[in-house]
């Protein structure tokens, strides 16, 4: 297993830079702007934060971050999330979420990059070849039910794993409510309470894996107060974005994310 100790001891507002500060400023802002307008946008933040701290270590600094962005998306959103959806994905996620701890015992950072860089990846090619295929077929009722609790599996658990291992869960599940078809308002609605519940399970995770402690909730505090301007900028744009616009941005961050942890 690898030793998180010594290294989360470096992580303290006293041992970062005013720059290092700023750029985790401006990602914490991203989280927020994440969360009520463009899900899946946070990976950039995702990258940040593991090139300004310790590269496993950061995934404990974030996840406080993340709730702070998924509590206000809630108050913003919470009446257009879609429950049946969310029960439906659940038992997988946790599924999802158990595996990525014990990926976490043992997997390094380069492991860790390149198995959820890849995953999301193939998420947005699966989601463009999929509803590029809708309009060309249209299978019988029994057919749908049957590959709508597939899906619903697989993406539950691969969104369960790419979150617990790197908070890298909101692209895998931006596919997985964009290729279900949902529009603008309940997609984000539902994310909104997906990932409150989701992250707000994974913290006894992180705590017992040594993610989080006393040093990196004091720079949460610090940070948090960067993600609420960056969440209210985002329900501004939200509210100005189509629903094909809206998607297509929600597809580019996911490439761009990918891309990202497969290059870091």
């Amino acid at each position: 297993m690898h030793s998180i100790g010594s290294r989360m001891d470096t992580i303290t507002l006293w041992h970062i830079t005013p720059w290092e500060f700023a750029a985790l400023a401006a990602a914490a802002a991203l989280v927020g702007f994440s969360k009520t307008a463009v899900s899946g946008a946070n990976t950039v933040s995702l990258a940040i934060f593991a090139a300004v701290l310790p590269a496993r270590g950061s995934t404990g600094v974030l996840l406080p971050l993340l709730m702070v962005g998924d509590v206000l998306a809630v108050l913003t959103y919470r009446r257009h999330a879609h429950w049946p959806t969310l029960w439906r994905l659940f038992p997988a996620v946790i599924a999802g979420v158990l595996a990525g701890t014990v990926f976490l015992m043992w997997a390094g950072d380069g492991a860790v990059r390149t198995s959820i860089g890849a995953i999301l990846l193939l998420m947005a090619a699966v989601t463009v070849w999929r509803r590029r295929r809708a309009t060309e077929e249209a299978p019988d009722e029994q057919g749908r039910r049957q590959a709508g609790r597939v899906k619903a599996r697989s993406y539950g658990v691969l969104g369960g794993f790419t979150t617990m291992v790197a908070n890298a869960g909101g692209p895998v599940m931006s596919m997985y409510l964009l290729s279900a078809g949902f529009r603008k308002l309940s997609f984000l609605g539902t994310s909104a309470w997906f990932f409150l519940i989701v992250n707000a399970s994974k913290v006894p995770f992180s705590v017992g894996l040594g993610l989080i402690d006393g040093h990196t909730l004091l720079l949460d505090a610090a940070l948090a107060l960067f993600v609420i301007p960056g969440a209210y900028l985002g329900k501004i744009i939200a509210d100005r974005i189509n629903q094909r616009l809206f998607e297509q941005l929600v597809i580019a961050a996911t490439v761009v994310g990918g891309v990202q942890l497969l290059l870091r």
